[in-house]
């Protein structure tokens, strides 16, 4: 059986584990690591091998060395698929192995079938297509939230790789890397119950609200395109077809009217309650639970039988 790669990403994300999930179906499963290597989980989620790569040379350059590094290990393992998430780095790495490896690509996949055919929701979740690659091996981007990660035991074994990274590969030098601060709550695409805001908020000073319920619950702090460009909360927490996708638990959408672009991020979460005062807002035709009413008084009152139940 041919290998698939999975090409992980600083740390093992739930991403990560969608991937192997999916790649079981494809093939014997192998991890691509740069950097640090946690075995145990990528052999929990049913990688048999990991190749890792440790090297100044992708430590110190932008992405262009990992993608030289992924399409010699293709050239000499040639590999059934090859597996990265749909984020920004994981996209730019596919774009430059299938410029090296003069191979199709395919981004932003729900689903990949044993023979390689891709399933991508497109036109802002309005529509389902059904993909192939025509020229080469699979190379296909995965969208994070997309299946839900199944632990299959194995263990995995570890072979390092040499790293040969040619000078037009080294153009774009990391000079700096500074550690974003993170505060107490769970990352939003990881989180297991996102509490997100909209225009409803009506400013961002109103956004503690959406704050404190999230804190409350444990869960993740979003906005909606329309609180992020009215200034309400920083962009990196949008949750949308140009935003992030999230699939919780439990979504609790504040004063958000349910635009498409909005839905497409958000409208595969298990529970989805809206708060919105206005009846007719295309949000409540995706909630579970609905509440028509101003949610400055709705969202107190909840919280207060939340910290009864504490």
């Amino acid at each position: 059986m041919a290998e698939v790669f999975v090409v992980v990403e600083a740390g093992v994300k739930k991403v990560t584990l969608e991937m192997l999930t999916i790649a079981r179906g494809l093939g014997e499963v192998s991890a691509v690591v740069f950097g640090e290597a946690d075995t145990a989980k990528l052999g929990e989620y049913g990688a048999s091998k990991v190749y890792v790569a440790t090297d100044s040379a992708i430590q110190d350059h932008l992405v262009a060395p990992k993608a030289a590094v992924i399409a010699d290990l293709v050239r000499e393992k040639q590999p059934a698929a090859v597996l990265l998430a749909s984020t920004q780095e994981g996209k730019e790495i596919a774009g430059r192995l299938a410029v090296k490896l003069d191979n199709g690509l395919l981004t932003d996949a729900v689903e990949v079938a044993a023979d390689g055919t891709a399933t991508q929701v497109v036109f802002a979740g309005s529509g389902i297509v059904k993909s192939k690659v025509t020229r080469g091996l699979p190379i296909v981007t995965i969208r994070p939230n997309s299946v839900t990660p199944a632990p299959e035991a194995a263990t995995p074994a570890v072979e390092q790789l040499t790293v040969t990274v040619s000078d037009a590969d080294k153009l774009t030098k990391v000079v700096e890397r500074v550690v974003e601060q993170k505060g107490s709550r769970p990352e939003l695409t990881e989180a297991g119950i996102v509490v997100s805001g909209g225009r409803g908020v009506g400013n961002a000073d109103n956004f503690k609200l959406v704050e404190e319920l999230a804190d409350l619950l444990g869960g993740a702090v979003g906005a909606s395109r329309a609180a992020v460009d009215s200034g309400f909360y920083p962009h990196q927490f949008q949750v949308g077809q140009t935003g992030k996708t999230v699939s919780p638990q439990l979504y609790v959408a504040l004063g958000i009217s349910g635009a498409i672009q909005h839905r497409a991020g958000m409208q595969t979460s298990k529970t989805i309650v809206a708060v919105n005062k206005d009846a007719e807002a295309p949000i409540f035709e995706l909630a579970d639970y609905g509440v028509v009413g101003d949610l400055f008084k709705v969202v107190p009152q909840a919280a207060d039988e939340i910290r009864k139940r504490k």
